[in-house]
C-alpha cells in the first residue's frame, strides 16, 4: 500500500472518511496537502464524533486531531516505543520539510516497503578498542554486548531492515573469536572476512576489498549506531555525484569558561561568557563508490581521513549528509558505551 491511499482532504466528509478506513483496512488517514502533514485522522477519532452527535457529512476537519503524535524519519526507530507510551497504533516518519516519508504501524510493517539501500556493507572490526580497555583485553570490541546483543549485531539489524544482506568485516585483533561468532549464529545474511595482517587503519582496511567490491557500498565503523533513513541517504550520495558520502552528525557544545580574545599587543578585543559552539562532526559511516579503492595504496596504514583527502585532490565529490545529535550512538569510550546502553533501553521500552 502506498502512502497517498491513506491521504483524506479536510473537505472531504465524516462518510468519507468511514469508506477509506474500512477500503484500506487501516486505522488512521492523513490529512497532507501536498504530502505535508497538517491532521490525522483515526477511527477512533470516528466513533468520538459519532457518538458526540456529530453528523456524517460533516467535514473531516472537525474531527481532525492537528497535533499528531510524530517523528523525524532518522528517528524511525524510536517509533515502536512512542507508540506503546501514547497507546496509539501508529506514528507518521517526517522528512525536513514535514512530508510524509513513512509510516510505522504497531505490529506491521512500513508503508514504504519499496525506501530500501541493498547494498554491501563493510564494517571495519579489527581495531584494538583501546578505550574501551579491560573490556577488550577479554573481548573484542565488536562483541563488547550492549543490553542482549554485541554491538556488531545491532549495527547489522539496522542494515538488514532495509534489505541489505551482503557484510564484509575487515578483521584484525581476535578475529578468531569474531568469525567463530558469526560461524555459529543462525542468520539470514552473509558473512565474510578480509584479514588485515598488520593495523591499516580504516582507509588501508578497505585496499584488502579492492577488486571484490565493484558496486556502491556502505562503510561502517564498528562502535557507532545510525538511527537514520538509510535508503535517503544512497539517495542523496546518488544525487549529488558523490564519491563519498560521510554521514555527519550536529554538536552543541557549551565551552564552560568565559572566552577572551585578545589581538597581537595583548588587549582585549572580545569577551564571550560561556559561549555554545554549534558544529558537524563525522560519525563513522558513510557511502562509498567503488573506484574510492583504486585512490588507497596497498599495504600502507591509512587513515579514512586521507582517502578522502586524495579523493579531493584529484577533483571527486565528498558530501555531507546531515542527523541530528540523537541520531548517533557512539561507544568509542566507556561512559559513552554505558550512555548507548541506557538509550537502547530507553528505547525499547
Amino acid at each position: 500500500m502506498q502512502i497517498e491511499q491513506l491521504i483524506i482532504a479536510e473537505e472531504a466528509t465524516v462518510l468519507d472518511a468511514m469508506h477509506k478506513l474500512d477500503e484500506t483496512g487501516h486505522t488512521i488517514l492523513f490529512v497532507a496537502p501536498e504530502g505535508v502533514l497538517r491532521a490525522v485522522v483515526t477511527d477512533a477519532d470516528v466513533r468520538r464524533h459519532i457518538i458526540r452527535g456529530g453528523k456524517l457529512d460533516a467535514p473531516v476537519r472537525e474531527m481532525a486531531n492537528y497535533h499528531p503524535k510524530t517523528l523525524p524519519v532518522e528517528r524511525r526507530s524510536e517509533a515502536r516505543g512512542l507508540m506503546r507510551r501514547a497507546n496509539i497504533s501508529a506514528v507518521p516518519l517526517l522528512d525536513r520539510e514535514g512530508r510524509i516519508e513513512d509510516v510505522e504501524f504497531a505490529g506491521e510493517l512500513d508503508v514504504a516497503a519499496a525506501s530500501r539501500a541493498e547494498l554491501p556493507v563493510v564494517i571495519m572490526a579489527g581495531g584494538l578498542g583501546t578505550r574501551l580497555y579491560p573490556y577488550t583485553k577479554i573481548l573484542p570490541k565488536p562483541l563488547i554486548p550492549v543490553g542482549e546483543l554485541p554491538i556488531i549485531e545491532h549495527i547489522i539489524h539496522r542494515f538488514t531492515d532495509v534489505g541489505c544482506r551482503d557484510f564484509t568485516l575487515v578483521v584484525n585483533y581476535k578475529k578468531n573469536m569474531i568469525k567463530s561468532y558469526f560461524s555459529e549464529l543462525e542468520k539470514d545474511y552473509s558473512v565474510s572476512y578480509a584479514d588485515e595482517d598488520k593495523p591499516l587503519g580504516t582507509g588501508g582496511g578497505l585496499s584488502l576489498l579492492r577488486g571484490r567490491i565493484r558496486e556502491t557500498f556502505f562503510l561502517t565503523n564498528c562502535d557507532i549506531l545510525i538511527d537514520a533513513d538509510f535508503a535517503d541517504i544512497l539517495d542523496t550520495h546518488r544525487k549529488n555525484g558523490d564519491d563519498i558520502t560521510m554521514v555527519c552528525a550536529e554538536k552543541h557544545y557549551t565551552i564552560p569558561y568565559g572566552v577572551v580574545e585578545a589581538d597581537e599587543t595583548d588587549a582585549v578585543t572580545a569577551m564571550r561568557e560561556k559561549p555554545r559552539m554549534d558544529f558537524y562532526t563525522n560519525t563513522g559511516m558513510y557511502v562509498v563508490e567503488p573506484r574510492v579503492l583504486d585512490d588507497i595504496r596497498p599495504d600502507t596504514p591509512t587513515p579514512f581521513t586521507d582517502v578522502i583527502g586524495a579523493v579531493r585532490a584529484r577533483g571527486g565529490r565528498v558530501g555531507v549528509y546531515r542527523v541530528s545529535e540523537e541520531s548517533w550512538l557512539d561507544m568509542g569510550q566507556m561512559e559513552e558505551l554505558e550512555n548507548m546502553r541506557r538509550r537502547l533501553e530507553q528505547r525499547s521500552q
